[in-house]
């Protein structure tokens, strides 16, 4: 019975240690943002289609696990492209990416980890030449800014599908344009804004104009429509009730003598 124990002993001992030395080969975890493929060296290579999540796993010693960092990340390029008119202009392009979740088997099997340096700076590079080879220093310097960054967004994006990468977002952070020619570009926008500001303000002045004159306008109707009601019978009535105010009241003494002219009373004078 001992000896059997110290075999059974012995023998769940040599087990422990295999496994505990094989523990690596046996086991792996993918942490938070990573996603991992399975190739299966004894059973038909890469799984492209099966794709292991987040946590503890356990697989055959021979078989090879591979975790792709699946977060957005992001990169950016300086570069010397060429404008519409031959120009060199610098740019500093921004990006962010990441490889599709599901898809990374395909990434791995068509492409490889090293998928940055191999497709994504490439492709980015090249659209970037294509897209501002299109347009003039000052296009890109002020008013097409923001079209030119989507299209060139646009055209990655486009390319990087087809090889299971996602862009986010492309941004222009940075255009140097020769210095000579950036002056220019300068003095020009000045002028274009000091011409709206002139024509804003004739604007605001030939709007005033016309309210001055539709004011004028105004006053002028009212003037002769009042002038039209203002009959001398109506005059006279006015004038009585003026005198009659006065006469009543309580801080002077008016005394009244004859007519005036078109028989209204005549006030003399009064004393407190």
């Amino acid at each position: 019975m001992d000896r059997k124990r110290t075999t059974f002993l012995l023998i769940g001992s040599v087990g422990l240690m295999v496994i505990l030395i094989l523990w690596s080969s046996l086991t792996f975890t993918i942490n938070p943002g990573e996603k991992g493929v399975m190739f299966h060296t004894f059973g038909g290579g890469l799984d492209k289609d099966y794709v292991y999540g987040q946590g503890f796993h356990v697989k055959a010693p021979w078989d090879k696990i591979f975790i792709y960092d699946v977060k957005v990340q992001e990169s950016n390029s300086d570069m010397q492209v060429l404008s519409k008119n031959g120009l060199t202009i610098t740019i500093d392009l921004s990006y962010r990416f990441k490889p599709m979740d599901e898809r990374i088997g395909y990434l791995h099997d068509e492409v490889g980890a090293d998928y940055y340096d191999r497709i994504i700076r490439p492709e980015i590079r090249s659209a970037t030449r294509e897209v501002i080879g299109k347009y003039l220093p000052e296009e890109l310097y002020s008013t097409k800014r923001e079209a030119i960054q989507t299209e060139i967004f646009d055209r990655t994006a486009e390319a990087l599908a087809t090889k299971n990468i996602l862009l986010d977002k492309a941004l222009i952070r940075e255009v140097e344009l020769p210095q000579k020619l950036q002056a220019a570009i300068e003095r020009k926008l000045e002028q274009e804004q000091a011409t709206l500001e002139y024509e804003f303000k004739l604007e605001r002045a030939k709007q005033e104009a016309e309210r001055q004159r539709i004011e004028a306008e105004g006053k002028a109707a009212a003037n002769k429509i009042i002038s039209a009601s203002l009959t001398e019978k109506i005059l006279k009535e006015k004038g009585i009730e003026a005198t009659e105010r006065l006469a009543g009241s309580n801080n002077a003494k008016v005394v009244v003598v004859g007519s005036g002219k078109d028989g209204l009373p005549i006030i003399l004078g009064g004393n407190n």
